[in-house]
């Protein structure tokens, strides 16, 4: 129920700001919204922008919201389409702001220098070359190539994704006082992975900032160089949360994730208080780590952070860790207490039940999805085509196929066409996937071949098992786990010419079956036993 809350329409413009800042939810937003148009200020420019303000900039679940709202304004002003444009560029749908910026140009309404930094930042987003080139003369025909945050912003799109010539063309044009000038340069070359020339450009920078220590020391964590990076980590004269936020994430994404939790303990320590970003990164070192200990510290920790309101991205990276450890029924508990669910929380237990053996439940949650017309995509699939791989659906699993294909219109990709072959291989169905191999509109992979060749071998088909073995041979010859597949059929058969003639080839190939090992941890230091091959 919606409190009334009488506002005279007299009342100060700042007692509607504070109204709207105590916005921080989206169902606060709403009961505002209500209050607005109980009041009579549903036609009020001011309380509008307001609305339009706190919708798509504050709270990162309304931008939806603040697109319905704005679809029903008569006339909106610059400032709201401006900050409409704003909220989808930095959104994970850039897509909407060039859509906007089209329709504000059909609306014949004159963009400002503001909007054309919007526009620059989804263009870059998206990486749309083209696009940001009919920006940038969008730019010179209205007359703000010289307005200084346009021209940062130019260089920044060259540099990432247009012509890295004009980037340097349009640095080159300008006064080089600007640290930002400098900085965009610098994080294009980076990204690019150009590091030595990114490393050249910092070096020559007349004044540094911490953003600008932050660009290079990113550029070298996201191309996995995380000496440099921790060698101007070691010496940058300030941090902040970002510059923690890219040793961690570089960690994590170079797949060092006890150095991630290393670095994150000693961020703790500097009395560095993490942000949701950090914990994403952390969450996710935990679930690569298996480490299910911590990461339930974690979650109590990130239960205290947030009052118990986690946002969607850290709770889909909490259903993920659990799944990841095994611990299935706490990432249930977690999917089952979030009060807003988007694709990814669907496809993040689906995919996670499915890859532990909770086949039945997976394709029990994907029904629920599909009745409540939640948007599908590939990944959705995915799980669906392992689970009903596991339990031998197979005529279901061709059904899913052709639903994807044909309903939902997504395109199959290789882990689908994979998931097909996996299906059909463990129901015995060989020659059935040979044929859906044949129709596959992209060229297999050995992982496809494989899988097929360990199919063959469970079902001890000896001449589709040599087929499939040829296949892989003709991608690859030193994998030796590929002759010992093809020898095990042989074998099972009682087949001893062929094994025979399997080993000789791997002799004439040089291939060596490398000795199987078993891992085990004791007192925190990992073992490694060898068995004989």
């Amino acid at each position: 129920m919606i409190r009334k809350t009488t506002i005279d329409k007299n009342s100060s413009l700042h007692q509607w700001s504070t109204l709207w800042q105590k916005c921080t939810t989206l169902q606060a937003l709403k009961q505002t919204h209500a209050q607005m148009v109980i009041n009579g200020f549903n036609s009020n420019r001011f309380a509008l922008r307001e609305l339009i303000y706190t919708s798509a900039m504050t709270i990162s679940s309304a931008m939806d919201y603040a697109y319905q709202v704005f679809t029903h304004i008569t006339k909106p002003d610059l400032f709201m389409w401006n900050t409409m444009i704003r909220g989808y560029a930095q959104s994970r749908n850039p897509l909407m702001a060039i859509s906007l910026y089209a329709q504000m140009e059909k609306c014949h309404v004159q963009p400002d220098n503001y909007t054309f930094l919007f526009v620059l930042k989804a263009c870059t987003n998206l990486s749309w070359a083209r696009m940001g080139f009919t920006i940038h003369g969008k730019v010179v025909k209205f007359g703000f190539e010289s307005n200084t945050f346009v021209r940062n912003t130019l260089i920044y799109f060259h540099a990432n994704c247009g012509d890295i010539r004009i980037a340097s063309e349009i640095f080159e044009g300008s006064r080089k006082t600007n640290v930002v000038t400098w900085s965009a340069l610098t994080a294009g070359y980076a990204r690019r992975g150009e590091l030595g020339v990114a490393r050249k450009l910092f070096d020559e920078m007349p004044v540094r900032d911490l953003f600008s220590w932050n660009v290079i020391i990113t550029g070298y964590a996201k191309h996995g160089d995380m000496d440099n990076a921790r060698e101007l980590f070691n010496v940058v004269p300030k941090r902040d949360v970002v510059t923690w936020n890219v040793m961690i994430a570089g960690y994590v994404l170079k797949g060092e994730h006890e150095q991630a939790m290393d670095m994150f303990e000693e961020m703790r320590c500097a009395g560095e208080q993490p942000d949701e970003v950090t914990m994403l990164s952390i969450v996710s070192a935990c679930a690569d780590l298996g480490a299910l200990d911590i990461g339930e510290k974690l979650h109590c920790s990130l239960l205290e952070m947030y009052s118990g309101n986690l946002s969607i991205l850290i709770s889909n990276a909490l259903i993920d860790m659990y799944a990841k450890c095994g611990s299935i029924n706490k990432a249930l508990e977690v999917f089952h207490g979030m009060r807003e669910k988007v694709a990814s929380t669907w496809n993040s237990i689906i995919v996670g039940l499915a890859f532990h053996g909770h086949y039945e439940e997976s394709l029990c949650l994907f029904e629920e999805m599909r009745r409540m017309k939640v948007r599908l995509n590939e990944v959705t699939f995915v799980g669906v085509l392992v689970a009903c791989s596991h339990t031998g659906k197979v005529k279901q699993g061709r059904e899913y196929f052709n639903l994807m294909r044909y309903q939902y219109n997504i395109e199959p990709n290789i882990k689908h066409y994979g998931c097909m072959v996996d299906l059909l291989g463990r129901a015995g169905q060989l020659k059935e996937a040979f044929d859906f191999i044949d129709t596959m509109k992209i060229k297999p992979n050995a992982i496809i071949w494989r899988a097929l060749l360990g199919a063959c071998k469970v079902h001890g088909n000896i001449e589709l098992g040599r087929r499939a073995n040829e296949q892989l041979l003709r991608m690859r010859s030193d994998h030796s786990g590929d002759y010992v597949l093809l020898s095990n059929i042989y074998a099972s058969k009682g087949e001893w010419d062929g094994v025979e003639k399997v080993r000789k080839l791997m002799d004439v190939s040089g291939v060596r079956k490398e000795r199987g090992c078993s891992l085990v941890e004791a007192d925190d230091k990992a073992l490694m036993h060898f068995l004989p091959a």
